[in-house]
């Protein structure tokens, strides 16, 4: 008898010891399948965000983009290609050499020195140009200065009508990179409110590249385009400048011969 009440006592002793760790073994377990149930979450999610990035190349992010981002970079190509053909086509019609021809100013002196003012506006007639025409305006006044401004001014507007465009395209560039930008943003911040874990940060990276994207290529577009409509505006000013000063110097020497054959006529 005293064998069992000492076998009970031992094994009252150790319940308390058998309850504190099967709590235990219970509070491990429900830790690893906790973890482990993270684990298989947070691989599922990479997965998805791996689905999600794999085809983030500069096509995908474009098509991405919906009809409004197609259209903001078919748009910036449109520019793309129009500037390039303005600076082109500047480069190509912009020169001193082609508007101030060296050959048509000698046979202009050429005329003036026979005292042939008929025969120079003939040669501005045979000729038509921005030179010939700001010429004709000044043998045509000779005692109005004025005048030839005048017909500057006007050859000055016709050479810069084609250059003020690339104005245009590097002023339209960077606001049409900016709406792609607020685009990108608009779609971003709409991600984090349906998306969650690491797909929520792919397709945010995803809608942020896009954005950056649009914004890179309208500056890429305008700094050039910016950059040479300042140089072709000063190289036509010059250009312009260097005409009228001709002119008033041709102007100055048929006056001379003038007044030097009016001296002669009075001579005895």
């Amino acid at each position: 008898m005293e064998y069992r009440k000492i076998g009970k006592n031992v094994g009252r002793c150790f319940q308390p010891v058998h309850r504190r760790s099967a709590i235990m073994f219970g509070a491990l377990f429900l830790l690893i399948f906790t973890v482990g149930a993270q684990d298989v979450v947070m691989n599922e999610a990479a997965a998805q965000a791996e689905v999600l990035s794999s085809g983030d190349g500069f096509f995908s992010v474009v098509a991405r983009g919906g009809f409004l981002g197609i259209s903001l970079w078919l748009a910036l190509a449109g520019l793309s290609v129009a500037g390039t053909h303005l600076i082109v086509d500047s480069f190509l019609k912009i020169r001193a050499d082609r508007i101030i021809s060296d050959s048509f100013v000698t046979s202009i002196r050429n005329a003036l020195d026979e005292n042939d003012v008929a025969k120079a506006t003939q040669l501005c007639a045979a000729e038509p140009g921005p030179l010939s025409t700001i010429l004709s305006a000044g043998f045509s006044n000779l005692s109005d200065e004025d005048a030839v401004g005048i017909a500057a001014d006007l050859e000055s507007e016709m050479l810069m009508q084609r250059v003020n465009y690339l104005n245009v395209v590097g002023n339209l560039a960077p606001m049409l990179g900016l709406l792609g930008t607020v685009q990108g943003m608009i779609m971003a911040f709409a991600t984090l409110g349906t998306e969650a874990g690491a797909a929520k940060n792919a397709m945010l990276a995803t809608n942020i590249s896009q954005a950056l994207y649009t914004t890179a290529a309208g500056l890429i577009i305008a700094v050039p385009a910016l950059g040479f409509y300042s140089f072709f505006r000063n190289r036509a000013t010059k250009i312009i400048l260097s005409m009228e000063a001709l002119t008033l110097e041709l102007m100055k020497k048929v006056k001379r011969q003038k007044v030097e054959g009016q001296k002669s006529g009075d001579l005895p």
